[in-house]
């Protein structure tokens, strides 16, 4: 029998009667002839509460503690779920990551999947149960509890997918799939019917919340359709997959905006080769997260590098480079806090011209100045003034009709 993994997120199980909506909905799956695997966040707010708990008592709490700690919101959930399905007459049985030996590194509150074992969840599913797992957690060597950080169940759900060569791994949350750009910015936003796992990368890179960019890698990488969907409605949502043929004919499939970023401005580094190695290599030992890295030559002795990064890594980001400021030879270091990126994405740009041309208009008609532009081969990036973001997202969707489905865009 085919598989189905289903992930309810934390709003999906929030109550009794939410976690009863799930579980007839793991059941009607059941009926319909798939073997099922579900995959359950903390409910609501939990994880938030844990938060708070532990810092009340400990201001700077250690890593491994908080993940024994944060991982007992999914153990609750799972367990209710599973409780839940039993009293509906269907057979059930949870499980923590652990249970089914999902193991990983010991990089608390952030570890990655090294090994899932699929022989304990296939057993209980010849038995005709619904399997219930954890999502978030798993247990390195040593038996610790670990946990795998922002998106930790979508990259869970994913990973049994893989694991158990699912036919889909279904991501439920409260909105319908995944829409060519923020509803909430964009009031006319279409939901897509599919998207590729590039365009998907691109886009939660870019700030598209919907799905977690390690889940999407996954995903790609073990060969995974994830299918997003709307957990209190019973409608087709957005399918993430393979590169299509006909996603070609869609130049441009979203537009993103990603506030709260900051823009770092190294003037006048010594020209030679090295130095910007150096300065990346103690940004990364910082661990601070670097995108739009954009390098000029100036002189035969001197060159601008700027790159951007979120506000949150900004200040260790700034004091990164100041410690290396003489080393390099630089001049200045400049820093912009009021600035976004504006993002349009799209397989089908790389056999089609006129895109930038298109973007760029259409920013320029809107009154938007541009303070840099970063590209790859799906994607064009601009920085823009962050009280100009939602101006210019818009300008930029009405330019290559992103209210309209993909069928009937001109561009």
């Amino acid at each position: 029998m085919a598989i189905i993994v289903q992930k309810f997120g934390g709003t999906s199980v929030a109550d009794a009667d939410k976690i009863r909506r799930a579980a007839k909905r793991a059941i009607s799956t059941k009926e319909k002839g798939y073997q099922v695997v579900v995959v359950a966040s903390a409910r609501g707010k939990q994880t938030d509460q844990l938060v708070a708990d532990a810092l009340e008592l400990n201001p700077n709490p250690p890593k491994r503690e908080m993940d024994q700690l944060l991982s007992t919101g999914e153990q609750q959930t799972v367990s209710l779920f599973a409780m839940a399905l039993e009293a509906m007459g269907q057979k059930a049985i949870s499980f923590t990551g652990g249970q089914i030996r999902m193991m990983t590194d010991n990089a608390f509150t952030k570890a990655s999947i090294q090994s899932i074992n699929a022989e304990i969840m296939h057993e209980q599913l010849r038995q005709g149960k619904i399997v219930i797992v954890a999502g978030f957690q798993g247990i390195d060597e040593e038996g610790n509890i670990t946990t795998l950080g922002r998106g930790g169940s979508d990259t869970t759900a994913v990973a049994i997918a893989a694991a158990l060569d699912a036919e889909e791994c279904e991501i439920y949350t409260d909105v319908d799939g995944i829409y060519t750009s923020d509803p909430r910015i964009f009031k006319d936003a279409v939901k897509m019917d599919q998207i590729s796992y590039e365009e998907m990368l691109e886009m939660a890179s870019l700030g598209a919340g919907v799905m977690h960019i390690r889940a999407v890698a996954f995903g790609k990488r073990y060969n995974v359709n994830i299918h997003v969907r709307n957990s209190a409605k019973d409608i087709d949502g957005t399918i993430i997959t393979h590169e299509v043929p006909q996603m070609e004919g869609v130049v441009v499939s979203g537009a993103t905006v990603q506030k709260d970023m900051a823009k770092i401005g190294l003037i006048g580094v010594d020209n030679i080769p090295g130095n910007a190695a150096k300065v990346f290599a103690h940004l990364a030992k910082a661990k601070v997260v670097v995108n739009d890295i954009i390098q000029t030559e100036v002189s035969d002795e001197k060159a601008n590098l700027s790159f951007m990064t979120s506000i949150s890594d900004l200040d260790t980001a700034k004091e990164t480079v100041e410690g290396i400021k003489k080393e390099i030879g630089c001049q200045e270091i400049l820093v912009r806090q009021d600035i976004a990126e504006v993002s349009v994405v799209g397989v089908g740009m790389r056999t089609h011209y006129g895109v930038a041309d298109k973007m760029f208009g259409a920013l320029a008609k809107a009154k938007i100045n541009i303070d840099s532009i970063t590209t790859s081969e799906i994607r064009i990036s601009c920085a823009v003034d962050e009280d100009q973001a939602e101006k210019a997202l818009v300008a930029v969707c009405r330019a290559f009709d992103l209210d309209k489905p993909a069928s009937e865009r001109t561009f």
